[in-house]
């Protein structure tokens, strides 16, 4: 007869959160310290990006290294979140793990041409990004959705809700800012700052998930 080991499910979105964040603050610190980037705050000031600070040097090759994996954890995270979504609540979210799917493929695009030259991989680059934010938040919204049609109160998903939010919040603010600054000065700095705070929120949003995971006990049945 089989042995069923379970184990916590509610690590992986905690690694989907820890190992970016990590990452790109260390890839930050490694070309601030080889004199690559300018010293300064980049929450506040904007003087780079966090393209920029991963672009050369040691700090390219540990962010390409870390993000790649990165990647999968992520768009693992979406498929466990459609299981998450029918065993818990009996709700189907067909299109969830494809979204993760896209999500992780455009993360991926994204690191691996981090730090080439020429028009197509800048173009492949900044796409890769920008279609990775939008997946993303689909993918949220969807798991919001299918939530709020069995908990009219959301208690049960407020820290997904309030990232939704604070997501939504900034980037309705980066549009409106890259349209009223661009032809200033200012443009490209509140553009880096609005890409750290994004990346701050897409930290927060797997964290919620995985507080909710470990919230609900979720866990993974392994058979030996």
């Amino acid at each position: 007869m089989p042995l069923r080991t379970t184990l916590p499910l509610w690590p992986l979105p905690f690694l989907a959160a820890l190992l970016p964040f990590l990452v790109s603050h260390l890839a930050w610190w490694l070309s601030l310290r080889d004199g690559l980037i300018p010293a300064c705050n980049p929450y506040w000031d904007g003087c780079v990006s966090i393209s920029r600070a991963a672009r050369y040097g040691l700090g390219n090759h540990l962010f390409r290294m870390v993000m790649l994996p990165s990647a999968t954890i992520q768009a693992l995270c979406w498929l466990a979140a459609t299981v998450w979504l029918r065993q818990q609540w009996q709700v189907r979210a067909r299109v969830l793990p494809w979204l993760g799917l896209a999500a992780g493929v455009f993360l991926g695009m994204y690191a691996t041409f981090l730090g080439s030259d020429g028009a197509i991989y800048q173009v492949l680059r900044r796409y890769g990004v920008y279609l990775y934010f939008g997946c993303s938040y689909i993918a949220l919204m969807l798991v919001l959705h299918a939530l709020s049609r069995l908990q009219p109160r959301p208690r049960a998903y407020a820290p997904l809700l309030a990232v939704a939010w604070g997501f939504l919040a900034i980037g309705v603010t980066a549009v409106a800012l890259a349209y009223a600054l661009a032809a200033t000065p200012y443009g490209d700095r509140w553009e880096n700052v609005l890409e750290w705070h994004v990346g701050l929120w897409l930290t927060a949003m797997f964290a919620a998930l995985a507080w909710c995971w470990w919230r609900d006990g979720l866990r993974v049945a392994l058979v030996d």
